[in-house]
């Protein structure tokens, strides 16, 4: 549709709105909580038109349009196009000629597809490192045999909450409860079905991967000899998190990303220190729901951005999930840092390297929790909602301004 067509067909939309007069003010667009028909009539038009006339382009499905349309028959009702037709008019353009209400960026889709992949390639490096290396199973196993005597008691006894399966799966069940009624509630069709299959697939990870991987014997160990990659109950305590950070709704993200990451921290610790896992079990599982992630969100079609008009900053996300990412990381470096320097003394079982050993896994599960939330948190705002005018970080798009404004 060119520019003469539609300003042609918004004149017709504004001549079958009876005006009470003629001149008006440009002002602000300031929403009004009332419902205009014949404006969202207008909108699924238009949109219609396009999806016509572009059969490959990604404006599909019935969804994103009738998303489109009520976003913006809310913000504007047929008593603004009568009071301020230049108001409702710049709603209207806003709406039609912005790729961005009906779906993410596609440089935001590649990112997930990208990290997705790394993360799920980082941990069959780790499995091969960890299972296939000498010093990976040396090192697995001086952890294992050490790291609750590493720990302080008090700490001791709060992962021993979780070490209790009913616990965790009661957990992990409250986070599936409240992201299927916040998904239903706020009418995310597509969202539903993306956190299903996720949910299914992470389901069907933890139950065949593990007896599908092999561990040769290398060396003697203390613990015992069959494979026990991936944590079954840290990937899902992950894998809950997630749906969990997914669902909600925007002013609520950065709070279920961090009491996602915590209970999946404490999960993961308690497996180690219980016995159940090497130190390498979480650390793969936290990776494989990392990838698993990325790539669900990859395959976001429809855009969650706020009404034209009432688009706000993430501040909570891009601060939580910025701080997350950055401590993530150094405490990753930390922990290769740190098993760097105890790695000679794996060979011989140095006693002096079990207190280190224990600090780097550790440090490890600890950076890797971190970047795995708040990533999943980063890409969940990114694929729902640019975070800025560059579509990353800082304050959101700005609707156009009047011509009396931009000509002052």
């Amino acid at each position: 549709m060119t520019g003469e067509e539609h300003d042609i067909e918004w004149n017709e939309l504004h001549a079958s709105t009876p005006a009470k007069t003629k001149t008006h003010t440009s002002v602000p667009i300031t929403p009004v909580r009332t419902y205009s028909p014949t404006l969202r009539v207008m909108v699924m038009s238009e949109f219609k038109e396009h999806s016509d006339d572009t059969p490959n382009s990604s404006v599909q499905g019935s969804s994103d349009l009738e998303r489109a349309a009520d976003s913006l028959g809310e913000s504007v009702g047929d008593d603004q196009i009568e009071k301020n037709p230049e108001q409702a008019k710049l709603s209207f353009d806003m709406v039609t000629t912005d790729p961005l209400t009906v779906r993410p960026r596609k440089a935001s889709i590649a990112m997930c597809a990208g990290l997705g992949i790394a993360m799920l390639l980082l941990g069959a490096v780790l499995w091969l490192f960890a299972v296939r290396t000498v010093t990976g199973q040396e090192y697995d196993d001086m952890v294992w045999s050490y790291f609750s005597a590493a720990l302080p008691t008090w700490f001791i006894a709060v992962l021993k909450i979780f070490v209790h399966t009913y616990i965790d799966v009661a957990i992990v069940a409250v986070f599936a409860l409240i992201a299927i009624a916040v998904v239903i509630v706020r009418r995310r069709w597509a969202l539903l079905i993306q956190l299903a299959v996720f949910g299914v697939v992470s389901f069907a990870v933890a139950a065949t991967v593990k007896r599908v991987l092999p561990r040769p014997f290398l060396v003697n160990v203390a613990s015992y000899t069959s494979n026990s990659a991936p944590s079954g109950h840290t990937l899902m305590a992950a894998a809950g998190a997630v749906v969990l950070v997914c669902a909600v709704p925007r002013v609520w993200r950065a709070v279920a990303a961090f009491v996602g990451w915590a209970f999946t921290l404490m999960v993961a610790l308690s497996v180690v220190e219980a016995q159940w896992h090497r130190p390498s079990d979480p650390l793969m599982s936290l990776l494989i729901i990392a990838g698993l992630a990325c790539i669900m969100l990859a395959f976001t079609r429809s855009s969650g951005m706020d009404e034209p008009g009432t688009r706000m900053s993430s501040a909570s996300v891009q601060i939580v999930a910025t701080v997350m990412i950055t401590a993530g990381i150094v405490a990753v470096l930390y922990g290769a840092y740190v098993y760097w320097q105890i790695e000679p003394g794996l060979d011989l079982g140095a006693q002096w390297a079990r207190s280190g050993a224990c600090t780097a896994a550790f440090a490890l599960m600890l950076g890797v929790s971190l970047v795995t939330f708040g990533m999943v948190a980063a890409l969940r705002q990114l694929t729902a909602s640019p975070l800025s005018k560059l579509g990353l970080i800082g304050a959101p798009p700005e609707p156009p301004k009047p011509a009396e404004e931009r000509d002052n």
